[in-house]
């Protein structure tokens, strides 16, 4: 298979979603686009995959590493005693460019939450996304495609020009908005807006806005 593969965002090939959640599977770092910013996924249960994620991003292993989920009952088996302002949230926006930090379970490796006891997680609406979480079985780790400190890539070129030598697979559903998502900590009372989004200002109702910048995160 050719590094980069062209993918239709609205109708995405089916055979094409399997090709790469093997990759996945098999421990591969895939660029993908979903409906914020190109992203990276691996497997986030397999540690040398998540330690070559941070090792392709130079990212610091003192910065988490959030989740996408295809709906809201993989957060099962992923957090604990959501509040009810994390309910109202998803009720509200998701799926959508939202993320929401969560008391983390057992099950969440320490290594996606620099050890802390908490997780980001989003529900995109994105088909592509969407399609690899239900082929692979499991979240996928979703940090924007470039390396840290760097701007964020709005295209497939973008990210084989910096990251392409240690990809496996760069799926290229042409140019994407370099927006990142909104960020809220749902675990404080009240919730903390800690990155504004495209969706922050509706979320601010709900929440004390104290935005600050967290580097290479959906």
């Amino acid at each position: 298979m050719k590094k980069t593969v062209a993918i239709d965002p609205l109708f995405p090939d089916p055979a094409l979603l399997s090709k790469t959640a093997k990759i996945i599977q098999n421990g591969g770092l895939v660029a993908f686009p979903t409906d914020t910013c190109y992203g990276l996924a691996v497997n986030p249960f397999d540690p040398e995959a998540v330690a070559r994620l941070f090792e392709t991003k130079g990212r610091l292993s003192c910065k988490p590493i959030i989740l996408l989920v295809s709906g809201r009952e993989m957060l099962k088996d992923l957090i604990r005693n959501p509040t009810p302002i994390a309910k109202t949230l998803m009720a509200q926006f998701w799926p959508g460019p939202l993320t929401l930090i969560f008391e983390k379970s057992s099950r969440v490796p320490d290594q996606l939450s620099a050890a802390d006891k908490t997780i980001g997680i989003r529900y995109p609406k994105a088909e592509v996304p969407i399609g690899l979480i239900l082929k692979t079985g499991f979240p996928l780790t979703a940090t924007s495609a470039n390396r840290s400190g760097q701007p964020t890539a709005a295209s497939a070129a973008e990210i084989e020009t910096a990251l392409g030598n240690a990809l496996d697979l760069i799926l290229d559903a042409g140019p994407c908005e370099r927006l990142p998502s909104a960020l809220v900590d749902t675990t404080v009372s009240p919730a903390k807006i800690l990155r504004k989004g495209n969706i922050s200002r509706g979320c601010s109702k709900f929440c004390v806005s104290k935005p600050k910048l967290i580097d290479s995160a959906f």
